[in-house]
């Protein structure tokens, strides 16, 4: 198995590299050659995420130096539930917030971590920079808190995440560093992919990324749905559709390669906050990057996906039985107390989104089985949600143990000037 750029100007490589490079030097997106194909007869008890993670991934690590540790990579990412919850007739709930940091990018970032630990040698890169619009850098700092192979920088945008959040991003320990940027995650991000394409810096600092134009991120990410799907299947004999809150386009991405797999997944729905790209260009009116606009949903507030880049490759068809839907604010935190009232489910700013998209569904679609994909646990946004429901939130143990621990934090300009000088400097990172 190979994975060749979006840009198709840089030599394909296997799994392992292509994650070490993070995103490819003629700028572009790694993605497959092509999918491996299952049936549901394919893999077993779809409880058993490390079974099902080790026989959708074994094809995509085929040849490669990684192949004879994925199983015990699996083993020990893949540890805690990604629990599927029936909360009306075709109307099922996948929590994805019990890992360390409660939010779904628990798994491809201790897949990385782990991943990156297991090829440790003298050339791995010695850097991982990673932008968050809030959940990814919590993630990623955990995951590589205790890591033996990786410094990493958690580039955050001043302002624009919650207390929780930039407590989950500023509380690792001295092989994590945190900037505060002064800027949007689009202006964050645009700061690592300029890093990137500094190739002295990204020589000198042996750069790679840790967000989710890294296939290290996606590839694990396909297991979760994999795992939903095959369930609703075996169940009903149906395909399960999927509503998912999008901000970047990884978790998006990962359904959908998930379903080029031959996985049982039907329909897809991209559900956006106020930051519309994606549903501007399903409704006909193109691709249109802008700057992102803050929400109460903070950790989608995203204007210029990165991996919409790798809808345009041409190796799959990805873009059948798939539509995008853009939430305000106000149906955000109506839905929030709705459902409080109507369900006693509480969701997060993240996750009610895919609620309130459900609720826009005709009733021939509310007649086939539908996943509402819960992204994060709602005491992460205890400010926000609890004078909706209203009551207090009590947080789970993962949160509650970081309350105490001491924050670390640097402010920086948005420039790649500034950037290259923490880098640099010997005081910043150990």
């Amino acid at each position: 198995m190979r994975f060749q750029s979006t840009k198709g100007q840089s030599p394909a490589l296997t799994a392992s590299r292509a994650m070490l490079m993070g995103a490819a030097p003629d700028g572009g997106l790694y993605v497959p050659q092509s999918f491996p194909q299952f049936s549901p007869n394919s893999f077993g008890d779809p409880e058993d995420l490390p079974g099902i993670a080790k026989t959708l991934l074994t094809s995509f690590f085929e040849d490669d130096a990684l192949a004879a540790d994925l199983a015990n990579i699996c083993r020990s990412v893949f540890n805690f539930p990604a629990p599927l919850k029936k909360l009306a007739e075709n109307k099922h709930t996948l929590e994805l917030f019990h890992g360390p940091s409660a939010a779904f990018k628990d798994f491809g970032a201790r897949f990385l971590a782990a991943s990156m630990d297991a090829m440790a040698g003298d050339d791995l890169p010695l850097t991982v920079l990673v932008a968050t619009s809030g959940d990814t850098g919590g993630a990623v700092g955990c995951a590589f808190a205790k890591a033996r192979t990786a410094k990493v920088v958690i580039l955050y945008p001043k302002g624009r995440v919650s207390p929780l959040q930039e407590r989950q991003l500023t509380c690792w320990p001295d092989s994590v560093t945190s900037l505060r940027v002064d800027a949007d995650f689009d202006q964050c991000q645009a700061l690592v992919k300029a890093a990137f394409a500094d190739n002295g810096l990204k020589m000198r600092h042996g750069l790679s990324s840790a967000n989710s134009i890294n296939i290290g991120r996606l590839l694990p990410q396909m297991v979760y749905y994999a795992t939903s799907a095959l369930t609703i299947f075996r169940q009903t004999g149906k395909r399960a559709n999927y509503i998912i809150p999008t901000g970047n386009l990884g978790n998006g991405m990962a359904c959908l390669w998930a379903r080029a797999c031959g996985l049982p997944i039907g329909q897809v729905i991209l559900a956006q906050n106020a930051n519309r790209s994606l549903t501007d260009y399903f409704d006909g009116l193109g691709f249109a990057p802008r700057a992102s606009i803050a929400t109460i949903a903070n950790a989608m507030d995203v204007g210029n996906p990165s991996n919409f880049e790798r809808f345009t490759t041409g190796i799959d068809n990805l873009n059948h039985d798939l539509r995008a839907l853009s939430v305000d604010d106000k149906a955000i935190a109506n839905q929030i107390s709705k459902d409080a009232r109507a369900l006693s489910h509480v969701w997060c700013p993240h996750s009610a989104i895919a609620a309130f998209s459900y609720d826009q569904l005709n009733a021939d679609e509310k007649t086939r089985p539908w996943v509402l994909v819960a992204t994060a646990h709602p005491y992460k946004f205890r400010e926000i949600v609890e004078p909706l429901i209203p009551g207090n939130i009590p947080p789970c143990p993962e949160l509650a143990a970081i309350e105490s621990l001491p924050v670390h934090v640097t402010d920086i300009p948005a420039t790649l000037d500034a950037l290259a000088g923490v880098l640099t400097d010997g005081s910043e990172l150990p």
